[in-house]
């Protein structure tokens, strides 16, 4: 016990210069944890936002379907398996349709994709029951915030559409818009336009047929869907986890310059010590305390700056970390554009795993910085020591 006590007393009475040390360190200790939660938050958003509105259960896709190829669109549909079929009849999937067209708003051409829907379907949260009923010489229409501002377009507003169906013909129609629904997801949203399943079958002159399923969330996979490709939860959200994990490796730099500023205070501090306390080391050594019990004394000494940080890390981190995930922070209209679903506000997400795992790491940075200038010591001779020199 005489190492722990020495130690602990020898940080105290450094007074001044030690909780100049665990300040600056809980410092990048919280801050760590805050940026970690508001890039997890940003993940698990966009997670939730594209189950929920886009990919529910995982998808079915016509084995020619590329949503980053718009020249196979126009082949990229067929018969909906049997399999996929029964589960449609039973309300467990949704077949979409998928088309390239155009439309002419202000009397300028704009290319969209279209996308036919069932109205009545519940796999997704989309409000797709504004589709229902048939309008009276004109299409009705769904689109996204960012397809109105793109387009000047508003619930209530005409437009002329003009498509291609199977046999290469093209045709023309007014499309009304009945809603326009406020989402954060681009992939749903950006150059698109939703109608009603049955109704695009028809202007494509292909019945029964789809693009991609959609299964509801839980439902199983069946057997027997032919050549048509089942894309998974993982498949359908790698680009976003990508993003993010360009994100995490983005934000390391700021974790290392955090940590780099706190460790270099500990360090010379360690530093200074050694090189102030050398007649003390002599007189250790002289009364018989062995070199290794001198290292781990300094080393403990920097190691308590580390558990001292944490204990002031969280007096302070705390309240502010749970304000931060109750409160959230307002995002600017801009970062809608990144290309994942980001919310007007972000909630960030802290999790006891995140804060144990930069507790530890903390720890081990700050023991391991105290332990380097303390291995000096073990070249160390008593009476040179005691002289007040360094061998």
């Amino acid at each position: 016990m005489l190492v722990p006590k020495l130690a602990w007393r020898n940080i105290v009475g450094a007074g001044l210069r030690t909780w100049l040390n665990v300040v600056v360190l809980s410092l990048a200790f919280v801050m760590i944890i805050w940026a970690q939660g508001f890039v997890r938050g940003m993940f698990e958003y966009a997670k939730h936002t594209m189950i929920q509105y886009e990919i529910a259960g995982g998808q079915f896709w016509h084995p020619q379907y590329d949503p980053y190829d718009p020249l196979t669109i126009d082949e990229a549909h067929g018969i909906v398996p049997p399999a996929l079929e029964r589960l449609v009849e039973e309300g467990q999937a949704t077949p979409v349709l998928v088309a390239p067209g155009a439309i002419y708003p202000d009397g300028r051409s704009q290319n969209v994709v279209l996308k036919g829907i069932d109205p009545a379907q519940t796999e997704v949260e989309m409000p797709t029951g504004t589709l229902a009923g048939e309008g009276d010489g004109y299409i009705p229409a769904l689109i996204g915030g960012r397809m109105a501002k793109q387009t000047g377009l508003g619930e209530g507003d005409y437009v002329i559409l003009r498509w291609r169906d199977a046999g290469g013909t093209f045709d023309a129609a007014d499309v009304r818009i009945v809603a326009v629904m406020s989402t954060t997801l681009a992939s749903i949203d950006q150059s698109q336009i939703w109608i009603p399943l049955e109704r695009l079958r028809t202007m494509l002159r292909t019945p029964g047929e789809a693009t991609f399923v959609i299964l509801r969330t839980g439902t199983p996979p069946p057997a027997g869907a032919g050549d048509w490709v089942y894309r998974d939860l993982d498949y359908l959200l790698s680009d976003v986890t990508a993003m993010i994990r360009s994100k995490y490796v983005g934000m390391a730099f700021f974790y290392g310059l955090l940590l780099f500023m706190a460790l270099i205070a500990i360090f010379d501090t360690q530093v200074l010590a050694v090189w102030r306390r050398r007649k003390e080391m002599g007189t250790l050594m002289a009364l018989g305390m062995v070199r290794g019990r001198i290292i781990a004394l300094f080393t403990l000494e920097g190691a308590l700056h580390g558990l001292l940080a944490l204990v002031v890390g969280a007096l302070y981190g705390i309240p502010l970390l749970y304000w931060t995930a109750s409160a959230g922070f307002p995002l600017p209209e801009i970062a809608g554009e990144m290309g994942f679903a980001l919310p007007e506000r972000l909630y960030p997400s802290y999790g006891a795993l995140l804060v144990l795992g930069t507790s530890v790491l903390v720890m081990i940075a700050v023991t391991v910085v105290s332990y380097l200038p303390a291995a000096k010591i073990s070249r160390l001779r008593p009476t040179d020591a005691l002289r007040g020199k360094m061998t």
